[in-house]
This record gives structure tokens, sequence and C-alpha cells, in this order.
């Protein structure tokens, strides 16, 4: 395990061969094929299939169905070659570790 990956909190799930998946703009402007690798509660590892160079990695979507109805809204965390570490954003403010009005 190297020291970004320890960095992860939380229990992981590790798919053998990866979870098909597609890293999309918040703005629908781009959209790449990825491929999960594992993910906990707070975040997960993914291959991306193309470069990622020049993209707007602020915060994106993962789409984790073909009819994007399964998504997280995400923050690049780290970048290593191919694959890449993401944070998970909470539902409300957009930052991780907001709560929504709604739940206080």
């Amino acid at each position: 395990m190297n020291p970004t990956e320890q960095r992860r909190t939380g229990e992981r799930v590790a798919f053998d061969k990866g979870y098909d998946a597609h890293m999309m703009a918040i703005d629908g402007t781009w959209r790449r094929d990825c491929r999960l690798l594992d993910v906990s509660e707070t975040g997960g590892k993914l291959i991306v299939e193309a470069s990622i160079v020049g993209l707007n990695l602020k915060e994106f979507f993962l789409l984790l169905s073909s009819t994007g109805l399964a998504y997280r809204r995400c923050e690049l965390a780290w970048v290593n070659g191919d694959q890449i570490g993401v944070n998970f954003l909470k539902v409300g403010k957009g930052k991780k570790g907001s709560v929504s009005s709604s739940t206080r």
C-alpha cells in the first residue's frame, strides 16, 4: 500500500477486474471511460482510459450506471500515471464534510 492510499479512511471494497464507470464534467462538456478499482464511503481509486490533461477535475461526476441514475459527485485527490484517487463530495454545498440544512 502506498502512502497516498494509507491516507484514506474507511473500509474499502476492491474489485478484482474493476467496475466499468464514466467520469463526466459537472457541465457535461467532457466524459471519460474509467474503471473503479476500489471504493470506500469517502472515495475511490480509478483507472482512466484516456488522458485527463487539461480537464477541470476540481468537481466532476462519477457515473456508475449506463443511465446515469447512480452517480457520485467527486473531486480529484491524487494522480499516479493512469490511476487517480477521488474524494466523494457530500450533498449540500458541494464541499467534503459539509452538512445540508435539511439534516441539521
